[in-house]
């Protein structure tokens, strides 16, 4: 017959616990240690005034490259002839018209394409374009007034004599205008994607 377990330290009701080492795990096998931070390797956002974590700024590095080019050209062909008609309405150039449209076209090629090195590049290019056609728009515009037909006529059928009119007419300041139009748009892009 087995005996009742012994009081301890005079305590009848007291039983003894058989002795086992102890272990992390409460009797479980070795679990590996979690850690401390699970998710340290995240970047982490501080949250903005209000309780949301800020949005990753527009264009960034995750932007379209190819639909923020296809865009600048639509916006540089928009301010082409917008620079034309400034031109027909002064009659004469004008530069901050041509910083206008470097910038526009950048910047919208810039927010939507990302930080794509190509981004700022084309749109400079495609910049320089648009100021050279808004130019040409601009003669034609005031050439079409003065035979009477529309200056989408006058630029289409009768580009040889606009283009050749334009080079009788472009000086220095013609070419300042043009190179000042890409640079805008090749910073304004940069800038808009950081």
């Amino acid at each position: 017959m087995t005996q009742p377990p012994q009081p301890q330290d005079g305590n009848p009701y007291a039983q003894q616990q058989p002795q086992q080492p102890q272990q992390p795990g409460y009797g479980y096998p070795q679990q590996p240690q979690a850690p401390q931070q699970p998710y340290a390797a995240f970047p982490q956002q501080q949250p903005a005034p209000g309780g949301f974590a800020p949005m990753p700024p527009a264009g960034g590095s995750g932007g379209n490259p190819a639909l923020g080019i296809a865009v600048g050209v639509v916006v540089a062909l928009i301010l082409a002839w917008a620079y034309g008609a400034i031109m027909k309405a002064t009659e004469h150039e004008i530069g901050y018209a041509a910083i206008a449209v470097g910038f526009l076209v950048g910047l919208v090629a810039g927010k939507l394409g990302g930080r794509n090195m190509a981004v700022p590049v084309v749109s400079a290019l495609v910049s320089i374009g648009a100021v050279y056609l808004g130019q040409l728009t601009g003669l034609a515009m005031a050439y079409g007034d003065y035979v009477h037909i529309s200056f989408i006529k006058a630029l289409t059928d009768q580009f040889s004599l606009i283009s050749e009119a334009w080079k009788q007419e472009a000086d220095f300041k013609t070419y300042a205008f043009i190179v000042i139009g890409g640079i805008a748009a090749f910073g304004s892009a940069k800038k808009a994607a950081s």
